[in-house]
């Protein structure tokens, strides 16, 4: 029987990790601009972990110019090729671009409907309230997640796979998957609307 005051296993000691956990994973997010951040740096985890990631969010926020994506979806050739010199983040030419091409569809979408409606809409406009005690029952993608993914792609978007989209919903508190026992979970179940 897990701790009553124990925190999510993924997050381990590290005090990055548990500051991510404790203050940002699962809470709601509803801005668009920083929901699409996220999706940004969901794909450039793929096939690394999330520590990595969060470890060069700063250099990343600072090469991706504040994730502006006014600034991003203007990019070439120069300041894609500048981004690939930068060691602070994952050098993949194909999510740098991926990067610029997402911020040119992220501005249809938000001109179109709105980014943050349009990414919500995958539940309902509300967080799911999962109540997991054990990680094993945490799935990796889920019918929401598929349907994001399917949309995204659709839409041009690359790096969206329903297992990226399902770790990205978790993240942004389109589901609240801290475990039961976990302090974060009743904090951030609180956040929903009513």
């Amino acid at each position: 029987m897990p701790d009553l005051t124990e925190r999510c296993a993924w997050c381990g000691s590290d005090p990055l990790y548990v500051a991510y956990h404790d203050h940002e994973w699962g809470v709601p997010e509803y801005d668009s601009r920083a929901l699409w951040e996220k999706l940004v740096l969901d794909g450039f985890q793929a096939g690394l972990s999330w520590i990595t990631i969060l470890r060069k969010r700063d250099a990343f926020r600072e090469t991706f110019e504040g994730f502006d994506p006014q600034r991003v979806a203007a990019w070439g050739e120069a300041e894609v090729a500048q981004a690939l010199q930068n060691p602070g983040i994952v050098r993949h030419r194909g999510k740098i671009e991926a990067a610029v091409k997402g911020a040119r569809l992220f501005l249809e979408i938000e001109e179109a409907q709105g980014f943050s409606p349009f990414i919500w809409s995958f539940v309902g406009g509300r967080p799911i309230q999962n109540r997991f005690t054990a990680m094993s029952q945490v799935p990796v993608k889920t019918p929401q997640s598929e349907a994001m993914s399917k949309a995204l792609k659709k839409r041009g978007f690359n790096f969206c796979g329903p297992v990226i989209t399902y770790a990205f919903m978790q993240a942004c508190g389109l589901v609240n998957d801290h475990m039961a026992h976990c302090p974060a979970h009743a904090r951030v179940r609180a956040l929903s609307p009513a």
